[in-house]
């Protein structure tokens, strides 16, 4: 069965914010522009969205933000797999159109507080969930300090991967092992017989 019209142009429009995105960043998409794009009237896109931040937060949702998924298998050392996390964001937010969409994800975080939620657990949930995991098994192996809180140490590398887009300041291995040292610094479980 065939989307009803309307669907189909609420599909362009979404698609059309996609393209815009990737091609100019979100600071230059226009209503005007997406409206010319899908081929719809400004009044059209009022009408199904009230701000360009809703239209990015639900085309977001629906579609793929490239390096949301950043999973790496665990080795036995939590230093080098903080390391390696970091690494990989670091080098997806070294080009300058996943800088724009990160950018672009803060902006609608904080215009739209529940659209904002609902991008958080579909993108930075999987984040959180494989650094909990991660420090959670160093946990279990007795090398991170069992009231060490892995959720809040998920929070600190989401946060400094925010901050660094939000900037536009490159991860850079100095940075990456600065903040490493740092977290391990924090966590690590004292040395055995003390």
């Amino acid at each position: 069965m065939p989307r009803p019209r309307s669907e189909n142009a609420r599909q362009s429009v979404l698609a059309a914010m996609r393209g815009a995105l990737a091609a100019d960043g979100y600071a230059a998409v226009t209503i005007e522009g997406l409206a010319a794009e899908a081929g719809v009237s400004k009044q059209t896109i009022y009408r199904w969205w009230p701000s360009k931040a809703a239209i990015l937060g639900e085309a977001l949702l629906e579609g793929a933000l490239p390096g949301a998924d950043v999973a790496l298998p665990f080795s036995g050392d939590l230093a080098a797999d903080l390391r390696a996390w970091f690494a990989t964001a670091g080098e997806h937010l070294s080009r300058a159109e996943n800088v724009e969409l990160a950018r672009a994800l803060i902006a609608v975080t904080a215009t739209d507080p529940a659209l904002g939620e609902a991008l958080n657990h579909r993108f930075a949930d999987p984040i959180v969930s494989w650094i909990v995991a991660r420090i959670a098994r160093a946990q279990e192996d007795g090398s991170v300090r069992a009231d060490a809180d892995p959720t809040a140490v998920a929070d600190q590398f989401v946060a400094a991967t925010s901050y660094a887009a939000l900037l536009g300041r490159p991860l850079t291995a100095e940075r990456v092992d600065g903040l490493v040292d740092l977290v391990m610094h924090g966590i690590a479980a004292p040395p055995r017989g003390r």
